[in-house]
């Protein structure tokens, strides 16, 4: 057996979970295990890849190649490769770096505790060692999509929707509260789904409601929403339970009939807005993250303005763009010619990223002077960084805090922060 093991993880949130929870595995048979070390310096290192667009392929490749290299030099024993691009391009990737000891895909990780010579426990099946700060953990839900987007791969890579038992979930939450973790940042790529497999039923609003019954969770947030087919009776477990964020992940990728029918959505404009209008008349304040691709196979100039006037009439509190990717063996890649050059492509997603930075500057200007509840991240330098229930971490804004003299702060406790000034995406504030 190996003493010292090095994880490195690329990729979502979804792929940190799963390095979690070999990490604890590891653990459990008295390896020590480091998690993205800036010098690895282990026996064996370990590569849990993404395979979702170009740059996250290239960027895996490039990670396996660079330890490749450090293996050949004799600075590491062992080399292997697991997740999403070694699910994808098993073969591909074995042929052509030879390097590698072996790849597994997205789940048979398990497999590899015994290849590095230590035993899978399954009365650990829940446990995690977290690479987050001790006070947030994700928690993922399900895994696989059935929606098959046009441009989307995931589901050649993960397969079919399925979800995990909600009293499984529930223990792992109750695992994770027992570790110190006051908010759960629950993920899966279409929390919409969850239930309808095993249960008959879209069980999104039950499940979230039973997690808030657990002491000690303080936050829940919702991530990666579907439109079509949106669980409606989450809207008021939002509204009128304290814990759960008023906040949710709800991807809607274009606006305009012509490109959601091209990026087969099962959804139309009108029903979209339909849709914005009643989770903001359900859950007041609440505040909506989306994303958007610019440059999809077909779209023309007359739809990338549709879809600038839809970002400034909505005012979304939070967004982001993708340049498409032409990803290989999706709908796509098969139908389609990508037919968008990619500096116009790289163009339209800066200029809606530019209106974007103007609506969220405009949006928290109107915070200052507000107090609003936030929990402590970190510290940098003499101040601390936090979030409100409208930020997850990574990807979202936060809240900039100088302590006064003598002021004692916590990180993983909860403020009253009170507003003093706004920039275009972070607020900075004082504590009560």
């Amino acid at each position: 057996m190996f003493k010292t093991v090095d994880i490195i993880s690329l990729g979502c949130s979804k792929n940190l979970v799963d390095s979690e929870k070999l990490m604890a595995q590891l653990k459990a048979n008295g390896i020590a295990v480091a998690h993205d070390p800036e010098k690895p310096k282990a026996e064996v290192v370990v590569v849990n890849t993404c395979g979702f667009i170009g740059d996250a392929k290239e960027e895996s490749i490039d990670t396996i190649l660079q330890f490749a290299a450090a293996k050949r030099r004799g600075k590491i024993k062992r080399l292997y490769v697991m997740g999403c691009l070694s699910e994808r391009y098993l073969e591909q990737l074995g042929e052509s770096i030879p390097e590698v000891d072996k790849f597994y895909g997205k789940f048979n990780w398990k497999e590899l505790v015994a290849e590095i010579g230590a035993t899978y426990r399954r009365d650990l099946m829940n446990e995690r060692s977290l690479t987050t700060p001790q006070h947030y953990a994700y928690l993922k839900i399900s895994e696989g999509c059935n929606r098959m987007c046009s441009y989307c791969a995931i589901p050649l890579i993960t397969g079919r929707h399925t979800s995990r038992p909600m009293d499984e979930i529930i223990d792992e939450a109750r695992t994770l509260r027992d570790k110190g973790v006051k908010e759960l940042q629950v993920i899966a790529q279409d929390l919409s789904s969850y239930g309808s497999d095993l249960y008959g039923k879209l069980s999104l609003a039950e499940l979230t409601q039973r997690l808030s019954e657990i002491d000690g969770i303080e936050w829940i947030r919702l991530h990666y929403a579907y439109p079509a087919g949106f669980p409606h009776d989450i809207l008021p477990v939002m509204a009128q339970n304290p814990k759960v964020c008023n906040y949710i992940d709800l991807a809607l990728q274009h606006i305009s009939d012509h490109m959601l029918k091209l990026m087969r959505r099962k959804i139309d404009r009108e029903q979209t807005i339909g849709l914005l209008d009643e989770i903001r008349s359900k859950v007041p304040g609440i505040h909506i993250r989306t994303t958007f691709i610019a440059g999809h196979p077909g779209e023309t100039e007359e739809d990338f303005a549709e879809l600038m006037q839809f970002v400034e009439q909505q005012r979304f509190e939070r967004l982001g763009v993708f340049p498409y990717s032409h990803e290989e063996d999706t709908y796509s890649w098969r139908h389609y010619t990508d037919d968008v050059p990619d500096e116009v492509k790289q163009s339209r997603a800066e200029q809606i990223m530019n209106l974007q930075c103007g609506i969220s500057a405009e949006l928290n200007s109107k915070k200052v002077g507000t107090t609003m509840k936030v929990i402590i991240d970190r510290a940098e330098g003499a101040d601390f960084v936090g979030r409100t229930e409208f930020d997850s971490p990574e990807v979202d804004p936060e809240v900039i805090i100088t302590p006064r003299k003598g002021q004692k702060i916590r990180i993983g406790d909860f403020y009253n922060v009170k507003i003093t000034s706004a920039e275009e995406y972070d607020l900075i504030g004082t504590i009560e």
